[in-house]
Formats: structure tokens, sequence, C-alpha cells
């Protein structure tokens, strides 16, 4: 096992697009676990839209020059405690880091289903799954035969809500992305009946060319222009789920979304926004749900893979630009190594060599 770890701070707070200056790779000696507690070598790590949020000085949000949070799969490397062995495949949230220290109740145990990847549990099954089905059955809920428009619908949200619309028996469904190429990818691959990129025009004007008679339900993860164009388009008694903004993430000095709040009262209509930790409880739910359509191959996790730890800043970058398809995820180069060998399944990395630094600037704690 390495004698050290890399850990990413944040050493500053953006102003409007975050970029590399504003994090550093912090190098220390390999933590011990106290009794009681595991030492997890990492894994595979997600970067999410809501890490921009946290950025800034809110509550909650990322303290600076201290180890940022994050989901995280990894393998336990030293245990102490008889509650976790050495080997075992777990997720916990102290990510953005080759090595993490944890205690059992910070993290679950993955279950095992055949023909699964690990990946899954950090997009289609993981909150970025969860995000969608929550807010498709118990916010929108949307019913078979309904129309769905999804903004930003090549992300890791946007894919995984298109998927699990088709499989609850949507009619109509629409996506708004950042490209030509993500709008082809969304109606050849994802199951989408038209998608637009929203560069093109007055948002407005491209949702009402794609769906022309209207819709019953929008999962908004844009707000801006595009909540305003999908409160005109709803019918009576319509829903909107809020999920994010990510159109007001890095314009800090933008007006808040504006849209004709008349339509509110005159249609009936339902603005409702969620956050995915009042709703762990239906874990358990989802896999019943989405685990079946996985193994038959009916059901496909949208993914954007990213090997080594050393990139995962770019990797995070990178998703606030548009340049994933679906969920990004960062791989660490052991995990590859096994893949490219033939050894898909996760036990092959209990004997997994162990990671080498990557080429990275670092500073010392």
């Amino acid at each position: 096992m390495n004698e050290s770890a890399l850990t990413v701070h944040q050493t500053a707070r953006p102003y409007g697009h975050p970029t590399a200056g504003h994090f550093a790779f912090v190098e220390s000696p390999l933590p011990e676990p106290a009794a009681g507690g595991v030492l997890v070598e990492n894994l595979y790590w997600s970067v999410d839209p809501y890490h921009r949020e946290l950025m800034d000085d809110v509550p909650g949000g990322f303290a600076l020059d201290a180890p940022l949070e994050g989901r995280t799969i990894g393998r336990v490397v030293a245990s102490r405690t008889p509650r976790l062995a050495e080997g075992e495949i777990v997720f916990h949230r102290r990510g953005w880091r080759t090595h993490s220290v944890v205690t059992p109740e910070e993290i679950r145990r993955l279950p095992r289903f055949d023909g699964v990847p690990l990946t899954a549990y950090l997009s289609i099954l993981g909150g970025t799954g969860l995000t969608a089905y929550v807010g498709l059955t118990r916010i929108a809920r949307l019913r078979e035969g309904e129309d769905l428009f999804v903004s930003a619908a090549a992300g890791g949200v946007g894919t995984a809500t298109g998927r699990f619309a088709r499989l609850l028996g949507v009619r109509r469904l629409v996506g708004s992305t950042g490209s030509a190429a993500k709008a082809g990818h969304l109606t050849r691959e994802v199951g989408y009946d038209a998608a637009f990129d929203y560069h093109d025009g007055d948002a407005g004007d491209l949702l009402h060319e794609a769906a022309p008679g209207g819709i019953d339900v929008c999962v908004d993860n844009v707000g801006g222009e595009q909540l305003a164009a999908a409160v005109r388009a709803l019918r009576h008694h319509g829903r909107i789920v809020r999920v994010g903004t990510i159109s007001q993430y890095n314009t800090p000095d933008a007006p808040p979304p504006r849209f004709d709040h008349a339509d509110v009262v005159e249609k009936s209509l339902r603005i409702e926004g969620f956050h995915i930790r009042d709703h762990h409880r239906l874990q358990e739910e989802l896999y019943e749900f989405a685990v079946p359509h996985l193994r038959s191959g009916r059901l496909t996790a949208d993914e954007t893979v990213v090997d080594g730890f050393e990139h995962i800043v770019d990797a995070f970058l990178g998703m606030l630009r548009g340049h994933n398809t679906g969920k990004i995820i960062v791989r660490d180069h052991t995990v590859r190594a096994g893949a490219e060998a033939g050894r898909g399944d996760p036990d092959h990395l209990r004997d997994a060599e162990p990671r080498s630094a990557g080429p990275v600037t670092v500073r010392r704690a």
C-alpha cells in the first residue's frame, strides 16, 4: 500500500465559473483508522452539479483548505472493527481523496446484483438515479400516457429521468441540451421523441416546436428561460419538478428565473422542489424497480468515465461546462487495469496492486 494519500481541497471561493486554480491536491501521510473505524482505498468518485453550489460561502458549503465531500465507492484496506472486513466494497461520502477513514455508521454495503457494474451505484442506482426516480414517482407522480419535458436532458439526472419515464409509460418525451450531438444521442439512444439545442433560439419557441400540443410534466434542472418556457407549455394541472438551477450556478448576479405567475393560477399548476437527502428511504424501492430492467437490457446507465484520481478536478469542471453525456464518474487506475485484463467482477479488487500517484501538482500537509 502507498505510504501517502492525496486529498483535494478548495482554496478560494469562485466568482462565476470555477477553475483549477480554486483547488489544490494535498499530499499527507496515509491516515490511520481509530478503534471502531476503517481505512478505505477509494476506487470510484462521483462529481455532481451540487458541488458547485457548495463551493460558495453558503450554509453547509465546502470549508476552504479542508477535504471536500462526495459520493464514493471504495475497498476496505485496514479495519479496526469486527463490523467491516478488509476487502469489503463500500459506499460512503468522504470523497475527493484517495483514502478515507470512516466508521461503519458512515458507510453503506452495496448489494451485489449479477450483471450490474459498480459504477451503476453512483449513476442509475445512486443519488443520480434516485433523484430521477423520486422526481417522477413522488413529486410529479407521472401517469401513463402523459407528456414530459426534461431540461439538461443529456446529463446524469436527465438521461435517468428519460429512461425511467419510458419504463413508466410516458407518451411524448422531449428534452433540451447544449449541442446537436447530445440532442442526437437523446433521440437515438436514450428514448427521447424530440430534443433541441437550447442555443438554437428562444426556449419557448423550441419547446413549442418539439411539443406543439403542450406538456403535462416538466423535470427542470436548469431554471431561467427554460423554466419560463415550461410554464407556458404546461397544460391544466401541469406539474414542474425543480431539481436544479444550472443556469444560475456561475452567474451570481443573474436575476432569479422569471415566468408568468398568472399561468400558475389560471392553469392550476404545481411547482415543487426537493432534496434527495429527504428520500433515502426509497433506495430499496429504486433497486426493485430498476435492477430487473438493467439485467434484461431494457434499462442502460448513461455514464462518462474519466480515468485517474489526478483528473477529478478536470472532470468536475468539464461536467459544469457540459462535456459529459450522462453521469460523470472518476475511476481509479487499478480498476481500469483490472477491467482491461478481463477481471470485471469487483472481487478482483481484493488483490489489486496499489495505485501510483498521477502527474499532479501537490502540496504537502
